[in-house]
């Protein structure tokens, strides 16, 4: 049996803007359920929001999205999870792509470039909704 794992990102009204966003950085499919749609019964102005939703490259790129919500708690924190896209040897330039795509309006932690520890390119920032990524080129570690 074969198993993946996939980054499920939580927001609080934001997830319907944070995957079309993903979406036109790292191109691929996005799709949306809302609560409405499932029949989730929430608060009235909530029912537009994302209670399932996720994009979907043909590049591997695979992110889920969710609102959380106002009847349960949530709190994002400081750095709760950290979103990696890492690429080979032969992919800097598509690393550096999403990295530009990703950069808009977010709060870069560490620029792109070689880190000391051998990695050709590493970066990372937290984007216009909070969530931390860093983007990196394999090393020869």
């Amino acid at each position: 049996m074969a198993i993946t794992t996939t980054t499920h990102l939580n927001f609080r009204g934001d997830a319907r803007a944070a995957l079309e966003f993903y979406q036109s950085v790292f191109g691929g499919e996005v799709a949306l359920i809302t609560f409405r749609d499932a029949g989730i019964p929430v608060a009235p102005e909530e029912a537009d929001q994302i209670t399932w939703g996720e994009v979907r490259g043909a590049n591997g790129f695979h992110v889920m999205g969710y609102d959380v919500p106002s009847a349960l708690s949530y709190d994002q924190g400081d750095k709760p999870v950290y979103v990696s896209v890492r690429g080979d040897a032969d992919s800097a330039d598509e690393i550096r792509s999403y990295w530009d795509g990703l950069a808009q309006g977010a709060k870069i932690e560490a620029d792109l470039g070689p880190a000391p520890w051998g990695a050709p390119l590493y970066g990372m920032l937290k984007d216009q909704f909070g969530v931390v990524w860093v983007l990196d080129v394999q090393g020869s570690y």
